[in-house]
């Protein structure tokens, strides 16, 4: 397991201090480098390192939600309310009905199985997303319109749609009736999850108001309790929908409402921890990556990618109809919502386990998915947030 960490550490760095230098961002470098050590290529990952892979993907998640819950202003929270909320669920339903509409077309699958396939792409990556619009915010890119924090807001949210919408549809394949009502379990997870997470804030930030400890053992405390969300989510889950994940940002958010000084303190400390989990994050997408069944689907594959694009980008603007973004806004908004990641990686095998016809087919195109939008998306965002946003000079305190 050592020589694989070593591995993992020095080749992914190396590789994105190369990559940075020609301005390609560093999480390509990373994924490369999960494919390349990963099972599918060289297979120099160490298998016990492959096992807890989705729980080591899942506390780099967690730290991108606390990030951004210790990011997000509620007064920011309210001036993107009503466009945040219809980028949670507006651009993802365009890319599952174009995708449904078209995939039949193009790989001769049935339409249920597209439906799937649809779910599986429309789920945009915070992991790539989240971390790019809080440095935006620590610069001040997008800062007069509340940019970033109106694009994280939606992101974060879109991906818990997505995923109650692929579950049921995957019932549904496997011989249940789809009921429309589980969609309500998206509006009641939310809820839940807020609830649980401000009122969780509350009692620590009271605590550590009275008790006085090192950030660090703060720092400890904040992951305790959001792997108990998660944790909470999995034990309840067909029981009483509750999402761990939004409890964790609205954790966050609420120590920076009522404990904004403490908030600032630990958002530095995160940021510094970030540095391991982005790692850790991109490499283990990599690995996950088979790119052995790219060849399976061809160009075609590419093309129904770029067509659920063009869906998603006709969704994000339909969701800022009547705000206050100029063109240039809306166009850096649309372009943020290309990526795609962590999502695809966790759930694009599992039609294939479950025996769904289309279900290799589904798996080679969520692959090829991560491999162009991942790259692309935080590309295009890297490179245009200056030149299409406002850039607001802030007040050092």
């Amino acid at each position: 397991m050592l020589l694989s960490t070593a591995l993992i550490f020095i080749v992914s760095i190396t590789l994105a201090l190369l990559f940075e230098k020609i301005r390609i961002p560093g999480l390509v470098a990373m994924m490369i480098t999960g494919i390349v050590l990963g099972p599918y290529v060289f297979d120099l990952i160490d298998a016990r390192i492959l096992t807890l892979s989705l729980d080591l993907r899942q506390i780099a998640l967690i730290v991108i939600l606390l990030r951004a819950g210790l990011s997000l202003d509620l007064k920011d929270l309210k001036k993107i309310g009503r466009p945040a909320l219809l980028l949670s669920f507006v651009p993802a339903t365009l890319e599952i009905i174009v995708i449904t509409l078209f995939a039949p077309m193009l790989f001769g699958m049935t339409y249920l199985d597209a439906a799937i396939l649809g779910t599986v792409l429309a789920a945009v990556s915070p992991a790539v997303i989240v971390p790019r619009m809080i440095k935006m915010m620590e610069s001040g890119s997008g800062k007069d319109k509340s940019v970033p924090q109106l694009i994280m807001a939606g992101a974060s949210i879109d991906d818990i749609f997505v995923i109650v919408l692929f579950y049921s549809l995957v019932n549904t394949s496997s011989g249940a009736s789809f009921d429309p009502l589980a969609l309500l379990n998206v509006p009641i997870s939310i809820i839940l999850g807020t609830t649980l997470g401000v009122l969780s804030s509350i009692s620590f930030v009271a605590l550590f108001k009275k008790i006085h400890v090192r950030d660090t053992i703060k720092v400890l405390i904040v992951f305790g309790v959001s792997f108990l969300f998660v944790v909470l989510e999995d034990v309840t889950k067909g029981f009483v929908p509750f999402s761990g994940l939004i409890g964790v940002i609205a954790f966050g958010i609420t120590i920076l409402k009522l404990y904004p000084v403490l908030a600032k303190r630990m958002l530095s400390k995160f940021g510094k921890i970030w540095v391991f989990a982005e790692i850790v994050l991109f490499v283990l997408v990599g690995a996950a990556v088979d790119i052995t069944v790219i060849g399976t689907v061809g160009l075609l594959a590419i093309a129904l990618i770029f067509i659920g694009l063009i869906g998603r980008s006709f969704g994000v603007l339909i969701s800022l109809i009547k705000t206050k973004l100029n063109r240039k806004e809306k166009a850096f908004v649309t372009m943020s919502y290309v990526p795609k990641a962590t999502v695809q990686a966790a759930i694009g095998s599992i039609p294939l386990a479950l025996g769904i016809a289309s279900g290799h087919t589904i798996l080679a195109i969520a692959v090829l998915a991560i491999f162009i939008t991942a790259p692309l998306g935080a590309l295009l965002i890297d490179l245009t947030n200056k030149k299409l946003l406002k850039q607001v000079e802030l007040r050092q305190e």
